[in-house]
């Protein structure tokens, strides 16, 4: 992968990662309600699932391409208008619009890395967006080291994000800078999305 090529991904999954929602509020209710060690396990659970799903994506698709170009094509210009629909849904936003409620759930011992797991997982939209995003990047070749590079690019932003929300929640207002930047997040990610959208098509 060529770097700017990679530039753009971590730039993606980046602004995935930071936008406020369910996953952003597993690990914050976690952090709150079984302290820094519990929400630093939450994030690095997600960004395992996340990783997980990014490799089996970028596989299933070099394997497509191989199989069935013409199908891939759908698929890729199918995932620029996601894509391009996930940037004008973005932009649209209303600032904090994210749901980071805490509710009451107790974390002991290992349920806070099997519950961030899970979150990644269990999350069907994060399925349809690795399609969708990695469809620009997956070519025929793409083989175990590059589908590597895009597992740990993918899962190791998201567990880094995360990690730092743990810390930073479990020792001030994280969550009310969050909101306060949740408007500037949403443009700035819809931005990059419609980017790489309008990439693919010309």
């Amino acid at each position: 992968m060529e770097f700017s090529s990679w530039l753009a991904l971590a730039a993606i999954c980046a602004m995935g990662a930071i936008s406020p929602g369910p996953s952003l509020a597993v690990v914050m209710r976690n952090t709150v309600r079984g302290g820094q060690g519990h929400g630093v396990c939450t994030a690095l659970g997600h960004g395992l699932g996340v990783g997980l799903y990014a490799l089996i994506t970028a596989l299933g698709l070099a394997l497509l391409i191989t199989r069935n170009p013409m199908l891939f094509e759908v698929i890729r210009y199918g995932g620029a208008a996601f894509l391009a629909w996930l940037g004008i849904k973005a932009l649209l936003a209303r600032p904090g619009g994210g749901d980071t409620r805490i509710g009451e759930h107790p974390v002991r011992g290992r349920q806070g890395a099997f519950e961030g797991f899970m979150v990644a997982c269990l999350n069907p939209q994060l399925a349809i967006f690795f399609v969708a995003l990695f469809s620009q990047f997956v070519r025929a070749d793409t083989g175990w080291q590059q589908g590597g590079v895009m597992m740990l690019t993918a899962g190791g932003i998201d567990a880094l994000w995360y990690v730092l929300v743990a810390l930073l929640l479990s020792r001030g207002p994280v969550l009310a800078w969050l909101k306060a930047k949740s408007g500037l997040i949403d443009k700035l990610s819809g931005l990059v999305l419609l980017a790489l959208a309008v990439k693919v098509v010309l």
